[in-house]
């Protein structure tokens, strides 16, 4: 049995993740300009990609799964290393590794760009909260005034737009 079908799954998947990268790039700039309204376009659109790779993925094992049966390999222990380790026709092996390895290059693009979106929504959620502290200072974060032992009760926070003095 031919193990092409496998191979256009992971073509397939290539194409899907290459697709989600140029969201995730487009969602850096997003981040980074402060737009919301994109930021949720794109998000859902990510969301619609992660189903389709899930998708073509559950159809991928299935693929590897009638290989390895025909091949008579155990479906569960059927990897691209044992694959390739059986594979006679050496024109599919060289497509299988080179699809695999472009899909792992891609996939850790994809990672490198996710965790730089991760620490950019990190320090916008981190501006917000300290805008917040700002407006609303409490007692306990003033460096001057009361004692522990003259302090009000937390339910008495002052705004820094009280009129008294």
């Amino acid at each position: 049995m031919s193990v092409q079908p496998v191979v256009e799954s992971l073509q397939r998947l290539i194409k899907l993740h290459e697709s989600l990268l140029t969201l995730s790039k487009e969602k850096t700039e997003t981040l980074k300009d402060g737009d919301t309204d994109k930021l949720q376009t794109l998000m859902l659109q990510e969301r619609k990609h992660v189903q389709a790779i899930n998708q073509v993925e559950k159809q991928r094992q299935q693929e590897v799964g009638a290989w390895a049966s025909n091949a008579g390999i155990d479906p569960e222990a059927a990897t691209v290393s044992v694959i390739l380790e059986n594979l006679e026709d050496k024109q599919e092996k060289i497509d299988l590794e080179s699809r695999f390895l472009k899909l792992t290059n891609v996939l850790y693009d994809l990672k490198q760009q996710e965790n730089l979106n991760q620490d950019l929504t990190k320090q916008s959620l981190q501006f917000i909260q300290m805008s917040i502290d700002m407006m609303d200072p409490s007692l306990k974060n003033m460096n001057y005034g009361n004692t522990k032992s003259q302090q009000q009760p937390q339910s008495s926070k002052r705004s820094l737009f009280d009129s008294k003095a």
